[in-house]
């Protein structure tokens, strides 16, 4: 089985609340996009319980190569909660860059589930799966069915939007630094910062939705605030930079992806993105890309 497993961008991030267990509630519009790690994977059926992982590609620098890794506790989760004997190859080519604020992580797990629903149809389904996905990552239900969603709670609550959003035109830029979620989390919590108001997202969503298309990525800017975008800043000084190039470059609009490196520029069209990405200027060692949203990823 051959899978694609698209990264994902956070059109803007609210932090509405802190659990008793530490975690925080977030609000996000999260959309697929036309980047992707590559996966094949090959099941042997009533062999002993196994998973294993061949790694390749430019951005496996730093992604465990083993065990840990994402796809493959994805697939050992999936066998043991269905009680499947059975040998999984998984061989994962990594094209999204790891802590970048882009799930590629959590990507790569939700298409290993997906396939190997699709290879054991009723082994596991429904509210197990949902629960074993998110026992792997915050991110990784979206990633069962990834489609532009609203998602709420730690990540795990997902709402289909009420208006289709339209394909965006985006110029990605990262300042070539990783930026792990957790030390970007407390690095929030630590600053003191007021939580956002409940559903404050979605009414920014739904008025900037209503006008013309013509004008959405002007109208959006206000929903790409993202409150992890201080304490983001605060650990990589490279961020500031990154969103002064994209702003340079003629973004209609800039947001930061999740908890951050990634910046994205938003664009009138496709042409103009292309544009904006022979004309940015970002520090040595940052890197830029074009993107769209997909409707599905």
């Amino acid at each position: 089985m051959q899978v694609l497993a698209h990264a994902k961008l956070n059109l803007g991030l609210r932090v509405v609340g802190r659990r008793p267990d530490g975690y925080h509630e977030l609000e996000s519009l999260l959309a697929p996009i036309d980047f992707a790690d590559r996966l094949e994977l090959r099941v042997e059926e009533g062999a002993p319980r196994e998973v294993r992982l061949a790694l390749a590609g430019d951005a496996g620098v730093g992604v465990p190569a083993d065990a840990r890794n994402l796809a493959a506790r994805a697939a050992r989760a999936f066998l043991d909660a269905a009680g499947l004997q059975a040998r999984v190859e998984i061989a994962l080519e990594k094209c999204v860059p790891a802590a970048a604020g882009l799930g590629g992580g959590s990507s790569d797990a939700g298409a290993v589930l997906r396939a190997l629903v699709r290879h054991f149809p009723a082994a596991l389904e429904g509210p197990a799966l949902e629960a074993l996905a998110l026992g792997l990552g915050a991110d990784v239900p979206f990633f069962l069915d990834a489609r532009p969603a609203l998602v709420s709670g730690v990540g795990e609550l997902r709402a289909p939007l009420s208006r289709a959003l339209p394909p965006l035109a985006l110029l990605l830029a990262n300042p070539g630094a990783p930026l792990a979620t957790a030390p970007v989390f407390a690095a929030f919590a630590a600053s003191g910062a007021a939580p956002s108001a409940r559903g404050g997202l979605a009414a920014a969503l739904r008025e900037a939705l209503a006008g013309p298309a013509a004008t959405l990525p002007v109208r959006l800017a206000p929903v790409l605030a993202n409150d992890l975008e201080p304490a983001a800043e605060a650990l990589c000084p490279g961020i500031a930079p990154a969103r002064d190039a994209l702003r340079a470059a003629g973004a209609r609009a800039v947001g930061l992806s999740g908890s951050g490196a990634t910046l994205y520029g938003v664009f009138a069209d496709p042409v103009e993105a292309g544009a904006a990405l022979r004309r940015i200027r970002l520090p040595e060692g940052g890197w830029a890309r074009l993107a769209r949203t997909l409707e599905a990823g």
